[in-house]
This record gives C-alpha cells, sequence and structure tokens, in this order.
C-alpha cells in the first residue's frame, strides 16, 4: 500500500491558539513512516508548512505519489497536542484539496482522541485514529474491524474500536532525518540567548507525564509518562548532528532530571531546550542540566499561590520563595528562563506583578498570566460539563471568549467565534 503522510500549511488568523507558529518537525509522522516502511508500505511525507507548500502544490505532490491513503493531522506538531488549534478549518481544507487524489482520507490528532465522532464530521474522512497514531496506521491497510483505537464510517453507521492508543516508546526507533529536511528547519524553538544559528530540530526523550494538571489537555492522548531508551535517544541525537542540527528543543510534556538522559546529551556537546517543572530539579541537577548544553527552560509554575497551585492539582511539594529561587539559581548557569503563568482569575494581580518584577530583576523571564482555555479532554473541562460531546469544542470556545477580553500577545486579540472559523468562506465573507 501506498501511504501519504500530510502536514498541512497552517494558518492561525483568528485563532485563539497560543503555540508557536514556526514550523516543527512533524515526530508523529516520522515515527509512523518507519513503521509503515517496516510492513512494507510505501510512504510519501509532505510537509506543507515547512517546505510553504500551496494548496496546488500538495495536490500535485499527492496525485503524482497516488496513495492508497492519505493521513492529515488536526495539529501543527506532536509538541501542540496538548493546546492545538480548537478549530479544524486548515486541516478540513486540506482534505478537501487531496480528496480527489488521495484515496482513503485518514485524520490523526488531538481532536479525534478526544472527540472522535465529532472530528470524523468535521474533517469529511473516512476514518480518524484515537490517540497516539504511529502503531495504528499499519493496522489501516487490514480489516478495520479488527483495527484498534479507530473511529470510521462503515455504511451509514459511525464505529468506535476502543479507547485512544498509547504507542510503545520502546519499540519506535530512533528518528533520522535527511539533511534537506533539517537544513529547512532553521527555527530554534522556545531559544533566546543568541542569534540563531545554524539549524534547529526536535526530538523527544520521553512521552506523556506523571502528574494530571487540571488544565492539561492530555487525558486521551499522551497520557501515560513513558521514557525511551537511552541507547535510542543516543543514535537519534547523533543523526540529527550528522544531519546539520545545532540545536535541539526536547518536546516532552515533562523533561524529567533523569542524570543518564543528560550525560548522554551532554556527551555530544550540543545545546538544547527543554520544558520542565522546576520544583522537580535538585540545584544539583540544575547544574548538570546546565553542563549538559541546556540554553533554555520553560518551567511551568501556573500561579504564584500554594491555594492556587492545588487547584490546578499541580501537586507541587515546595513553597513560591522555594520556586523562585530555584529559577534565578538555573539563570545564573542557563541563559534563558522562563516561568509560564496561567490567569486562573485567583490570583492577586498586584502580588503577580510583585512576584514577576522580583523574578525578571534576577533575569528571569515571568510573562503574563496567559487566559486558561479549558480544552476538551481536560481535567478542567470535564469538572465543569462532564464528558466531551459533539458540541463540547464549541462550548469551551465560547466560554473562553466570554471569560477573557485580553489574550496573550502571541494569540490573535479579537478571536473568532468557532462557528465561524469553521464555517467555509465566512471568514472571506
Amino acid at each position: 500500500m501506498r501511504f501519504s503522510l500530510v502536514n498541512p500549511a497552517w494558518d492561525f488568523a483568528g485563532s485563539i491558539y497560543f503555540g508557536c507558529r514556526e514550523a516543527h518537525l512533524p515526530l508523529e509522522y516520522g515515527y509512523s513512516r518507519d513503521l509503515l516502511e517496516k510492513a512494507g508500505h510505501d510512504v510519501q511525507l509532505v510537509d506543507a508548512q515547512l517546505e510553504g507548500l500551496t494548496g496546488a502544490e500538495m495536490h500535485r505532490r499527492v496525485a503524482e505519489f497516488g496513495p492508497d491513503f492519505t493521513v492529515v493531522t488536526t495539529a501543527p506538531s506532536y509538541l501542540f497536542w496538548r493546546c492545538a488549534p480548537p478549530e479544524l478549518r486548515v486541516p478540513r481544507e486540506t482534505v478537501d484539496v487531496l480528496r480527489d487524489v488521495g484515496g482513503t482520507m485518514i485524520g490523526v490528532g488531538p481532536h479525534a482522541s478526544t472527540t472522535p465522532k465529532t472530528a470524523l464530521r468535521k474533517l469529511g474522512v473516512h476514518a480518524v485514529v484515537l490517540g497516539e497514531c504511529e502503531e495504528i496506521l499499519p493496522r489501516l491497510a487490514g480489516d478495520w474491524r479488527q483495527c484498534p483505537s479507530l473511529c470510521y464510517r462503515e455504511g451509514d453507521a459511525v464505529r468506535v474500536n476502543g479507547g485512544p492508543h498509547a504507542s510503545d516508546m520502546i519499540a519506535l526507533g530512533a528518528l533520522r532525518w535527511d539533511s534537506e529536511v533539517i537544513a529547512r528547519h532553521t527555527h530554534h524553538h522556545h531559544r533566546f540567548d543568541s542569534p540563531q544559528t545554524g539549524p534547529g530540530a526536535e526530538m523527544e526523550t520521553s512521552r506523556g507525564c506523571p502528574y494530571h494538571c487540571t488544565f492539561c489537555a492530555k487525558d486521551n492522548f499522551r497520557n501515560r509518562f513513558r521514557r525511551r531508551p537511552v541507547p535510542t535517544i543516543s543514535e537519534e541525537i547523533d543523526a540529527l548532528i550528522a544531519a546539520g542540527a545545532r540545536y535541539v528543543y526536547f518536546i516532552d510534556e515533562i523533561f524529567l532530571p533523569y542524570r543518564d538522559v543528560l550525560e548522554t546529551i551532554a556527551e555530544r556537546g550540543i545545546v538544547f531546550g527543554v520544558q520542565t517543572r522546576i520544583d522537580l530539579w535538585s540545584e544539583e541537577m540544575i547544574d548538570l542540566l546546565a553542563r549538559a548544553g541546556c540554553v533554555s527552560i520553560e518551567a511551568g509554575v501556573e500561579s504564584i499561590t500554594e491555594a492556587g497551585r492545588e487547584v490546578l492539582d499541580k501537586k507541587c511539594k515546595i513553597t513560591t520563595e522555594e520556586i523562585g529561587e530555584r529559577l534565578i539559581h538555573a539563570k545564573r548557569q542557563i541563559p534563558f528562563v522562563q516561568a509560564n503563568l496561567l490567569d486562573s482569575q485567583d490570583d492577586d494581580p498586584g502580588e503577580v506583578r510583585a512576584w514577576r518584577e522580583h523574578l525578571q530583576a534576577n533575569g528571569v523571564w515571568a510573562n503574563e498570566p496567559v487566559p486558561l482555555f479549558p480544552y476538551p479532554g481536560s481535567p478542567d473541562y470535564t469538572r465543569r460539563w462532564g464528558a466531551p460531546d459533539e458540541l463540547a469544542w464549541e462550548r469551551a470556545h465560547e466560554s473562553y471568549l466570554g471569560a477573557f477580553d485580553k489574550f496573550s500577545d502571541i494569540q490573535e486579540q479579537r478571536p473568532e467565534p468557532l462557528v465561524q472559523l469553521e464555517t467555509p468562506g465566512a471568514r472571506n465573507a
């Protein structure tokens, strides 16, 4: 069989999306390609975002390949599955462009994992995968009735086989990207310490998170924490360096203080960035993180009060003062350190401002609290409205726009209603 794996040419106009707008390596497609090829299938990876392809160019590429299956994702990369654009406008437009040449159309991503029937309907595809897709895609060549974690059309009925899939991170091998792909990837994600020289890349040393913060939309995908083997991590970093990468951002939901991983990275002399929780790091391990080559930390703090973090179910065991001390200790050795804050609407604005000013005086960047979107699939959504239904995304989006009149500096300051974003032609009317 022939599979086209397509990353859309993303456009975030009118969206509340607060992830990075730059292109990132589509890791899910990298793993999928490896497993599909090992199963004897031919694979084409079309990254319209990275290559800046138009709809016509995507159509030509896919038509020339002649796939039996075309896969379209609903999030720009694995890095942003937890905060994907709520609207399915761009993926649906991509499906429409490729429908006449794509063969059997498949949707993957967080929307399909949380609300599979809704994603199936909105995308207009033949099937969607629930959860992590790498190990499921090769099974699409068989009997769908025996394929787990799949929502598909069967005549006039819609079938759902089981729940979201979690990939075996020990079985997934080291990814290898062509040097031409890495050369196009000039973005160094979340790096602010110096001019970006040479290509950047993304990879993961683990997947999932052992914590269950209320705001995190990971209940139906990337939930269970799984480490990758250190030899696999070593092999992938070496391959990235050989392909020309000069900076790596580890997209792990939570990059944890594992000595063996840090020592492995340190041996390779590459600089990198991470997202983590600073309360999990001792000063000794922060020192090792710096020696390993870390130049950027994005640390989730969320609330400046212990009560606020408890409401968010952070399970934080140190005080706000201690959090600040560890962030400042990290900044003495690591060029860029950020404390992420969320607008829970419970913290006192004056106290937040004073805490931010204290950190900034010591070189730590602490952002203005970002409005909290109640993603379907997060404990916050379930606490408010119960299990996600067919109107889950509309309900969350309407609530978000009604609760806030100021958004983060990378969001559209006048976000459009979800219904308008997803109505064909409405944005240009």
